[in-house]
């Protein structure tokens, strides 16, 4: 077959993630290279009382098509929650549900971006956020962050070398990969450049509930006055990845193209899915459960960390979270990281080299991911131990 495809499928490649999962095949595999939620922080027995009370009590909403905005109650609980909890939402903003908040993405990119247009991001950057922009045919400018957020004046600089540049892609708490939270003082600083250039930003939010240490620090749509903050949130991280509902708040022109869009990608998210959403933030102790998340990962976060400190080569760095799910270490300057990651799944651990998250091919990286939400405890210990020793012999 001499098919002819599209010119936007040009810069586009399988998720690397995904295919270093295909090691994971082998059940000896430990696997550091994930990103889903810990097995043990599903409310399996919750979300089933819950199905089963909405399937008797209002089968056909459940079943029967939606409107695209999403679930009415849903979208009304979540415009409060997140109000009341985060100081989120203006009267000039509005919700949509979305299939997950890759959806929720995906669709900003299409509203504001044309083909050639700079999307400015952080470098590194969540590889699926990344193929979403590159399909639009974008040029996509990553900016470095450091331990504390995004690096400001290289921010300012990409501005004034990118005068079409219409969206900027932020992930400020526990960001996929790094790790790293955004200072509040970094992040009115990109709020105040962004509206002196006239750059939307795109503030994605899916680890925000996960903070297991320090403080909270207000999200930069807590600053938006101006109505230039597209805030995306999930369920994923909180409740289950598989019922794929996320959601954007941003100002009611913005989601009203949203909607249109939506309805010629998939008419509106599953209403089953929705209403379970509904009723578990709704009829259970929703805040509780977040909690008990919390706890979860704190003690996954501390077992990588302290396995880390007692047997990785100290050549090799890396900050401590605050919460969410990933750890971002750096190797010295020399060493080949890529064969590095290679080496590690030979031996039986699987971790993703920092190249899958870089937004250009032409950006180097030091340093690889590890996840610590999805492996046992034992798993752990283990393959910590595992790359403390390779780190060893390889450098």
């Amino acid at each position: 077959m001499n098919a002819s495809f599209a010119s936007r499928m040009n810069g586009l490649q399988a998720s690397a993630i995904r295919e270093i999962l295909k090691f994971t095949a082998d059940p000896e595999v430990i696997s550091f290279a994930a990103g889903n939620p810990a097995p043990e922080a599903f409310p399996v027995d919750a979300v089933s009382e819950l199905t089963a009370k909405i399937l008797k009590d209002q089968p056909i909403t459940a079943l029967q098509y939606g409107v695209t905005e999403g679930y009415a109650p849903l979208r009304e609980l979540l415009k409060s929650d997140l109000k009341t909890r985060h100081g989120l939402g203006e009267s000039f903003d509005d919700l949509i549900i979305t299939s997950g908040a890759q959806q929720a993405i995906e669709l900003s990119c299409k509203v504001f971006c044309n083909p050639g247009d700079t999307l400015l991001c952080e470098n590194p950057s969540f590889i699926g956020s990344l193929n979403s922009f590159r399909s639009y045919e974008v040029n996509l400018c990553g900016v470095p962050v450091e331990s504390d957020g995004i690096n400001i004046d290289a921010l300012e600089e990409a501005m004034r070398q990118n005068p079409n540049a219409k969206l900027l892609y932020v992930i400020p708490n526990f960001q996929n990969p790094s790790g790293v939270t955004m200072s509040l003082e970094k992040r009115k600083a990109v709020y105040a450049l962004c509206v002196k250039y006239g750059v939307m930003i795109l503030e994605d939010n899916p680890y925000g509930e996960l903070r297991f240490a320090g403080e909270e620090v207000p999200s930069i749509k807590s600053l938006d006055t101006e109505g230039i903050v597209l805030y995306v949130g999930s369920f994923s991280k909180v409740l289950s990845p598989g019922l794929r509902v996320g959601y954007l708040l941003a100002p009611s022109e913005v989601i009203q193209k949203v909607v249109v869009c939506k309805q010629g990608s998939d008419v509106h998210s599953a209403m089953l899915s929705q209403m379970i959403c509904h009723s578990f933030m709704n009829d259970t102790d929703f805040i509780g459960h977040l909690a008990s998340l919390r706890a979860i990962y704190r003690h996954k976060s501390s077992l990588m960390i302290d396995g880390l400190r007692q047997y990785l080569n100290p050549a090799i760095t890396f900050d401590e979270p605050e919460g969410g799910l990933f750890l971002w270490c750096k190797l010295p300057d020399g060493v080949d990281m890529s064969a590095f990651c290679l080496n590690a799944v030979k031996n039986k651990v699987a971790v993703v080299p920092g190249s899958a998250f870089m937004p250009r091919d032409t950006d180097k990286t030091q340093c690889f991911r590890l996840n610590y939400s999805t492996p046992t405890d034992e798993q752990l210990k283990k393959g910590v131990k595992i790359l403390g020793e390779l780190s060893h012999s390889l450098l």
